[in-house]
């Protein structure tokens, strides 16, 4: 499906993205539709109370993290890492948002309804997984959501040394492997740890405008259909 006929009764262009904040609007509700409008304006969704829960913020980065392309830098010792994991897209979507979301992780947020929410749009074909195994074991991943040519990651994880690093690696390759087309990977923010994997920042602005161009690109081959591996 395409994720823009989803629909939403709440305008994100309305946000305060005048205002000299992250923090660009409050309330609304976490339907698809919802979800989908958010991002295609640069929005997305994370409660400010206490590790993730309500009342529900709505966030635009003064400066927004990206992954370009081509700029994924993969160390030696990473390289050397990758060889030894399986990579799979959207094979264990429940089990990478639940390795996400444990509360025993710093800085946890992902509550049971934004879980719920993203479940539900994985469900629809919107939101995707990248699964990182060991030995048929999952030891990291990432998840997000794909419109068009964008891939706006929510979050990652890793049970194995570097195997987050890789998945993010396999999302860049399959999110880049045309060249012909728009395409970008969103990671909210930028932290020291993905800006040693080449992650770099836009102003708030320069990212909006590049948005009607990549959510109405051609969408991205990984994530055509559930349980494409490799």
């Amino acid at each position: 499906m395409n994720p823009l006929d989803l629909t939403s009764e709440w305008d994100f262009s309305l946000a305060r993205f005048d205002l000299d904040d992250d923090l660009v609007a409050l309330g609304a509700d976490l339907a698809p539709g919802t979800i989908v409008a958010a991002y295609a304006h640069g929005v997305f969704p994370m409660g400010l109370g206490e590790g993730g829960a309500p009342p529900m913020g709505w966030w635009s980065p003064q400066e927004r993290g990206v992954l370009e392309r081509d700029a994924f830098h993969a160390s030696r010792s990473l390289r050397r890492s990758a060889r030894a994991f399986e990579v799979s897209f959207d094979r264990n979507f429940a089990g990478v948002i639940a390795g996400c979301a444990d509360p025993s992780r710093d800085g946890a947020w992902i509550t049971s309804e934004i879980a719920a929410a993203y479940t539900r749009l994985h469900e629809l074909g919107v939101a995707h997984s990248v699964e990182v195994w060991d030995d048929g074991s999952l030891v990291g991943g990432l998840y997000g959501l794909a419109i068009g040519g964008l891939f706006a990651g929510e979050s990652m994880f890793h049970r194995a040394t570097d195997a987050s690093k890789v998945a993010l690696g396999a999302l860049a390759h399959a999110v880049y492997e045309r060249d012909d087309v728009p395409r970008l990977i969103d990671v909210q923010w930028r932290t020291p740890h993905l800006g040693s994997l080449g992650v770099t920042e836009i102003a708030r602005d320069a990212y909006r405008a590049r948005l009607p161009q990549l959510v109405h690109a051609p969408p991205i081959a990984a994530f055509g259909g559930s349980g494409r591996g490799r």
